[in-house]
């Protein structure tokens, strides 16, 4: 069972900057292609960003392109989410996912796709 645990999150002004973290509790991070996704209150859950196993492939989100930054550390099991330019409908309680389905260099952002989830960290943004 693969447990995910997510930090970073916090009260930041509109431009401002976030990491958040995903730790994951596995020896073979780059099994897994790894997602983030967010939730405001009242909305749909929706994806931000993945990054495929093994090779890495990136996906974003339209409305975070240019903004956002995913990466993985493998030696520290660790997926970051560098969040730049924040604005308040950036708003949300972030979730990060893993799934071993894909292949190596695939991701998406449906949710429905990802067995495994954290328990989110909330990012406000507002002056």
């Amino acid at each position: 069972q693969v447990q995910l645990v997510e930090s970073g999150g916090g009260l930041v002004k509109p431009g401002g900057s976030l990491r958040l973290s995903c730790l994951v509790s596995t020896s073979s991070l780059d099994y897994y292609a790894i997602g983030w996704f967010r939730q405001a209150p009242g909305k749909e859950r929706e994806g931000v960003s993945c990054i495929s196993a093994r090779d890495g492939t990136l996906s974003y989100a339209d409305s975070v392109k240019g903004r956002f930054t995913i990466s993985r550390d493998n030696a520290k099991n660790t997926v970051y989410l560098q969040m730049n330019g924040l604005k308040p409908e950036d708003t949300a309680v972030y979730f990060c996912a893993a799934d071993r389905g894909f292949l190596w260099s695939m991701c998406d952002l449906n949710r429905r796709n990802y067995a495994y989830w954290g328990q989110g960290t909330q990012v406000t943004v507002s002056s």
